[in-house]
């Protein structure tokens, strides 16, 4: 997870993203003017709601950010058996699939761009994940959505992030 900015006309708002590593499905989301620890808590709570796979240990990986460093997120994890895991230098490759599902949403939806307002946001980011997740196909889930691809998890798992050696 990592929380990125949706600029509006009048504020820059935090956005955070919960990304299952091996289908890319967006599992959960938060939009917000809450401070940071909040919506990335509810973005985990969206996360395990919608879970479909219940495993006994859940890794949760994410940039250094202060919202991860805080005691509300940590006794939250804590709570719930989450095992953290953070990048240990301040590289975007080291939390590629977050970095790259947060690039496909602005790049992709225009979230990049400035909206409107707070709630024309909110509705475009719920639409984005909804598409994201159902219709956008990936090739390194053999053009399969993160939904599909989520839904047969016990089948196959892709790593496609590591080099294939011949």
């Amino acid at each position: 997870m990592t929380p990125t900015l949706i600029p509006t006309a009048t504020v820059l708002s935090p956005f955070a993203l919960v990304t299952d590593f091996y289908s890319k499905k967006i599992m959960g989301w938060s939009y917000s003017d809450k401070m940071p620890a909040e919506i990335v808590i509810h973005a985990l709570k969206m996360a395990k709601r919608n879970a479909i796979h219940h495993e006994k240990e859940i890794n949760h990986h994410s940039d250094r950010g202060i919202q991860y460093c805080c005691s509300a997120f940590s006794e939250y994890t804590e709570k719930n058996g989450f095992i953290l895991s953070t990048t240990q230098q301040y590289d975007p490759y080291e939390n590629a699939v977050a970095e790259r599902v947060n690039g496909i949403l602005k790049d992709e939806f225009g979230l990049k761009e400035s909206i409107k307002n707070k709630e024309t946001a909110f509705k475009m980011i719920a639409q984005a994940v909804r598409i994201y997740n159902e219709k956008r196909l990936h090739w390194s889930l053999q053009f399969k959505t993160p939904e599909e691809a989520h839904c047969s998890y016990n089948e196959t798992k892709y790593l496609s992030y590591k080099r294939k050696t011949a």
